[in-house]
């Protein structure tokens, strides 16, 4: 179990969670859709999750999604890193009817996140779509890891933004998956 918390003036956020789990979660941040897209990663992910957030929802949603991107990244670094007897790699496309997202990551603890989705505008609730994009570059760049999200088609933004999170818990339990033969992933010999 892995526990990390962020106290600011805009956010007070603590997440538990626990690598091989079985995808039970507990999620509060006060942003009823992003509850839905954390739930779900938890779900496809197989990762025990829980996340308390106490926001500035005030004023909107950003800084809490943004700072639950952060601190949940760092807490999946703590849990991986330093990477040995994993796969490394992980992929998926994941379909909600109409929309198609393909995800690919690399636990190749450096940041890099190429995101290629149409979700730069509108809203779903009070959770601005623009946030899918905020919360996937905190969680890469304080993992770290190497995050690929590609939009393959579909024209309903709340099954693409669903279909991301999905992908991305997919394609994160593939690349975590326990392999023995494997040692360190790496021909440098230290991830």
């Amino acid at each position: 179990m892995v526990v990390k918390s962020r106290d600011t003036k805009e956010t007070q956020i603590r997440v538990e969670l626990n690598l091989y789990g079985e995808g039970k979660s507990d999620i509060n941040t006060g942003v009823g859709f992003f509850d839905h897209m954390l739930d779900a990663f938890a779900r496809h992910s197989l990762i025990d999750l829980k996340v308390e957030c106490k926001g500035d929802l005030h004023i909107d949603a950003h800084h809490s999604v943004e700072d639950v991107g952060i601190v949940l990244g760092q807490a999946l670094g703590e849990a991986i890193y330093p990477a040995k007897g994993i796969e490394r790699y992980g992929n998926a496309t994941v379909v909600m009817d109409e929309a198609s997202i393909s995800c690919d990551i690399d636990l190749s603890n450096r940041a890099y996140l190429v995101y290629d989705l149409p979700l730069n505008s509108g809203a779903i609730s009070n959770f601005d779509l623009e946030l899918v994009e905020e919360f996937f570059k905190s969680v890469a760049f304080n993992m770290p890891l190497n995050l690929h999200l590609t939009f393959n088609r579909g024209t309903n933004r709340h099954h693409i933004a669903e279909a991301a999170f999905k992908a991305f818990a997919v394609a994160l339990r593939r690349a975590v998956a326990k392999n023995d033969r494997i040692g360190v992933p790496s021909t440098k010999g230290v991830l």
